[in-house]
């Protein structure tokens, strides 16, 4: 059977699953070329061994406690809380308590990694040698 997604303008509810926690199973929410939207559903005691998203990715928890290793730091998340990672950046979850966490990760359709600031500013429209369009602080 193949699982459907929710289709743009539907409503989907991220409720906390409260006692059917236990019964649950992760599920893919939304996906499109850019973006994924899961329902990650652990245990208590599970834990995700160190990998990374090929995207930009957002975790928030919905209920429970994970602890989220990543940056090298540790964060604890419970209901309500929420961090973000820049793309393909390696992390781990450890399972504190039973949880579900909400994972939105947001990729580029065409292969291309996003661009950093520093990429940003090479990819600008003039050379490097043109001087800036404003001078800060002068008058003329």
């Amino acid at each position: 059977m193949t699982l459907s997604h929710a289709k743009a303008g539907e409503v989907v509810d991220i409720s906390p699953l409260g006692a059917g926690l236990e019964s649950a199973k992760t599920t893919t929410l939304v996906k499109t070329d850019a973006l994924q939207i899961v329902r990650l559903v652990l245990q208590a005691g599970r834990s995700l061994p160190n990998h990374s998203a090929a995207g930009i990715l957002t975790v928030q928890c919905l209920e429970g406690r994970v602890q989220f290793n990543c940056l090298g730091e540790s964060h604890e998340l419970s209901p309500g809380q929420l961090l973000h990672l820049p793309h393909a950046e390696p992390h781990s979850v450890e399972c504190l308590e039973s949880a579900s966490l909400l994972l939105t990760i947001i990729s580029d359709p065409s292969g291309k990694r996003p661009l950093n600031a520093i990429d940003e500013a090479s990819d600008e429209s003039f050379p490097a040698s043109d001087p800036p369009a404003w001078n800060a602080g002068k008058r003329t």
